[in-house]
């Protein structure tokens, strides 16, 4: 086996290792990534009901404070299962099912155009 065709390890692994590290840092500069990934969690928080892009965001904190606490690790380990299981899911549809999706999506599309001339609303703000 060539060294191109080793296996990289996974992410959850990579986070493992890289918690190691971290445990040998220095307390302020621990208390400072901590600090930093609290922040990012409740922005991402925020973001879910205001704009942004929170399914970005909380993820990238969970990685961070996956450095200093178990429980970071255990959600962001649990999303991280979500997501290929997501991923899975969306390969496995049939084209029928993308089909009535899309047509789903469309119809959504033109009932929002038709409600927005019906009761003047404007779809660009401030118009």
């Amino acid at each position: 086996m060539s060294a191109d065709e080793t296996p990289k390890p996974t992410l959850v692994e990579r986070m493992r290792a890289q918690r190691e590290i971290h445990a040998l840092r220095p307390l302020y500069l621990r208390v400072l990534i901590t600090v930093a990934g609290f922040t990012l969690l409740f922005t991402g928080l925020a973001m879910l009901v205001l704009p942004g892009p929170a399914l970005a965001v909380i993820p990238i904190a969970l990685a961070i404070l996956s450095l200093e606490f178990a429980w970071a690790g255990r959600a962001l380990e649990t999303a991280l299962v979500k997501a290929e299981q997501a991923k899975q899911s969306a390969k496995e549809t049939s084209r029928t099912q993308r089909i009535i999706v899309g047509v789903a999506i469309g119809l959504a599309v033109i009932a929002a155009v038709i409600a927005s001339i019906q009761w003047e609303i404007p779809i660009v703000p401030f118009t």
